[in-house]
């Protein structure tokens, strides 16, 4: 993986992590590393998702709602469990 690729993926991870926690109602007990995180990880399965399905070209809108809603789901569980650890 070359620099770009990685600065890429930290900024889209960040993107996709903190749309994942701007649509997910409440207040999420975890930190900006945890968003990119998990945003790295839903931008990746996503991909693999949708790409597995059909091939895309440019910007596919479907891809990028499967990867906002798998980080929904990861801030979610996340959050959880980092809210059991704290009480």
């Amino acid at each position: 993986m070359t620099i770009e690729g990685f600065l890429g993926a930290i900024i889209i991870g960040a993107i996709i992590g903190a749309l994942g926690r701007l649509l997910l109602p409440g207040r999420q007990p975890i930190g900006i590393l945890w968003t990119i995180l998990v945003g790295i990880v839903a931008a990746l399965i996503g991909t693999f998702i949708v790409g597995s399905m059909r091939d895309t070209n440019g910007i596919d809108w479907v891809e990028v709602l499967v990867q906002v809603i798998l980080a929904v789901i990861g801030v979610a569980a996340v959050a959880s469990f980092k809210r059991g650890r704290t009480t």
